[in-house]
């Protein structure tokens, strides 16, 4: 842990994956990203149990967490595509169907940035802590 800010916690990330990559049955994803991340990645995380800066600390999420961060990062956009090219179509054909796509992928994508759809689709419990 780097720094404190309120009840959160800035943290240097500096292992990735669960540090099984060189065991049988390890899947391989530390690997992966290590050659991806290249620089040390800093994540400010709930500091629910009060650690101390230079501790060194466990993040843990909630079990959903990975699968509605998918749906809101991939599903809303699409919605928001598919939504938009419909509307565009049955308002003004082929060309409005373009229109639509786009306009409608776009709205999608300023929605995820809104504060109260963020904790709608992933609420205050899927937020990462420190164990």
């Amino acid at each position: 842990m780097t720094a404190l800010d309120g009840d959160r916690a800035l943290v240097r990330i500096t292992e990735e994956g669960c540090g099984r990559c060189h065991e049988p049955g390890g899947c391989g994803g530390g690997n992966l990203a290590q050659a991806f991340c290249l620089s040390p990645k800093i994540y400010r995380v709930l500091n629910s149990r009060g650690a101390k800066v230079g501790e060194a600390v466990v993040i843990v999420i909630h079990d959903r967490t990975l699968l509605r961060s998918a749906v809101a990062g991939y599903g809303l956009p699409l919605l928001g595509l598919f939504l938009g090219a419909a509307l565009g179509v049955a308002f003004a054909g082929e060309v409005g169907s373009m229109i639509g796509a786009v306009c409608g992928l776009a709205v999608a994508w300023g929605t995820q940035r809104i504060r109260w759809v963020q904790d709608l689709l992933l609420g205050p419990d899927f937020e990462p802590r420190i164990k």
